[in-house]
C-alpha cells in the first residue's frame, strides 16, 4: 500500500510539473504569406522551432497589405509578435514604428549586405524574382513561342485567359512599375503604366486575382494560360506536376524580397527574435529555398544545380531591377485607389 501512495505522489508531481510547464508555454503570433509558403511553414518550419523554443506558434495568413493593415489597426495594442512580408510593405512598417529592434546574433554575420536593412529593425530572410508564367502544355500544343516580353501581356493571341495580381500585391506593382518604364516613365512617372493597363491589357485579362490558391486554380482549369507572378510561387505550383514554366521578361523581372521584422511592444520580443535568427539559419534557408522557392539570404547556404532551378540565386539575382521604395510607398495608396476607379472597375 505504501507503495502505492509513493506512485500516486510521484504521479501527481509529474502531472503538476507538465501543467505548470504548459501554463508557462509562450504562445507566438506570426504573420505571413498564405498558400505555399504557408504550407511550408506549417509543415517544416513552425514544429521544429516550437520544439527547440518550447512556444506555440499560431500562424497568421495574409498578403503584406493584409498585415500592414492588421498592425495598423492593433496599433498600441499588437497581437502579432513577428511580420513576414514583401520588401516595400517592410520599410512602410519600419517607418511607421511597428517594427523593434533586432538583438545582436552570430547568423548575421552571415546574412548578405543587400538584405540587411540600415535601421537595424528589420531583415530580408530571402529573395524571389517578379516575371511572366505560362501554360507551357497549351503554348506547345498551340504552336506559340514562348513569352519573353512584358509586352506579350498585351498580345491578343491569347484570348481573354491573363491573369495579372492587383497592385496591392506586390507582383501586380512590379508590373504596373514595368508598363511605366516601359513608356518612358517609372515610379516617379507612373501615367504610362496606367495607359498601358487600361488601353492594351486589361481587355486580355480573365482576372486581377491576388489569392495563390486561386490563381493555380484559373491555370488548372484553363482560364489562364498566361500571367504574372513569382518565382517562389511559380516553382511550388510546377512541383505538384502542373505543366508550368517561369521565365523572366528580357526588358528584367524584378526582386521581391520577403523581410521580416519583430514587433515593437510585442510581450514575447526574445522569441520573436529567436524565430527570426531560427529563419536565417542554413537548414531552413534551403527548406525554404527548396519547399517555398526562396533564394537564400544567409550566403553559406549552397544549392544545387537542380534546386537552384527556378530560384533568383547566383547571378540571376545581379539581373533583376529594384523598385525605388522611397518613391511607391509614399505613392502606393494613391496609386491603389486610381488602380481600383480605373483598371479594376
Amino acid at each position: 500500500m505504501k507503495f502505492a501512495w509513493v506512485g500516486l505522489l510521484l504521479t501527481t508531481t509529474a502531472l503538476g510539473t507538465a501543467g505548470a510547464a504548459m501554463a508557462q508555454q509562450k504562445t507566438l503570433f506570426v504573420a505571413g504569406y498564405g498558400g505555399s509558403y504557408e504550407q511550408t511553414m506549417r509543415k517544416e518550419v513552425i514544429p521544429a522551432f516550437e520544439k527547440q523554443a518550447n512556444v506555440k506558434i499560431e500562424y497568421v495568413a495574409g498578403n503584406s497589405t493584409d498585415t500592414l493593415a492588421k498592425l495598423q489597426a492593433q496599433k498600441g495594442n499588437q497581437q502579432i509578435d513577428v511580420a513576414i512580408v514583401d520588401d516595400g510593405p517592410a520599410y512602410q512598417a519600419v517607418a511607421l514604428g511597428f517594427c523593434g529592434t533586432l538583438t545582436d546574433g552570430p547568423v548575421y554575420k552571415d546574412v548578405a549586405p543587400v538584405m540587411k536593412f540600415k535601421s537595424n529593425k528589420g531583415v530580408g530572410l530571402g529573395l524571389v524574382g517578379t516575371g511572366l508564367f505560362y501554360n507551357k502544355k497549351v503554348f506547345d500544343e498551340n504552336k506559340w513561342p514562348a513569352p519573353t516580353s512584358w509586352n506579350d501581356l498585351k498580345a491578343k493571341t491569347y484570348g481573354k485567359k491573363i491573369v495579372v495580381p492587383p497592385i496591392n500585391n506586390t507582383y501586380g506593382l512590379h508590373a504596373l512599375i514595368a508598363f511605366a518604364q516601359l513608356g518612358g516613365g517609372g515610379e516617379g512617372n507612373i501615367e504610362p503604366g496606367f495607359k498601358a493597363f487600361k488601353d492594351e491589357i486589361n481587355p486580355n485579362i480573365v482576372a486581377y486575382e491576388p489569392s495563390p490558391a486561386k490563381m493555380t486554380e484559373l491555370f488548372q482549369n484553363g482560364q489562364a494560360v498566361l500571367g504574372v507572378w513569382g518565382s517562389g510561387r511559380v516553382k511550388a505550383f510546377a512541383d505538384t506536376g502542373f505543366p508550368v514554366e517561369f521565365v523572366y521578361p528580357k526588358e528584367g523581372g524584378y526582386a521581391l524580397g520577403v523581410a521580416a521584422c519583430p514587433i515593437e511592444g510585442s510581450k514575447n520580443a526574445a522569441e520573436a527574435n529567436a524565430f527570426i535568427q531560427f529563419m536565417l539559419s542554413p537548414p531552413i534557408q534551403k527548406v525554404m529555398a527548396t519547399g517555398a522557392g526562396f533564394g537564400p539570404a544567409n550566403t553559406t547556404v549552397t544549392l544545387t544545380t537542380a534546386e537552384q532551378k527556378g530560384l533568383p540565386y547566383g547571378e540571376d539575382v545581379k539581373k533583376l531591377k529594384a523598385v525605388d521604395w522611397d518613391i511607391a510607398n509614399a505613392k502606393r495608396e494613391e496609386w491603389t485607389k486610381r488602380w481600383n476607379r480605373e483598371v479594376e472597375r
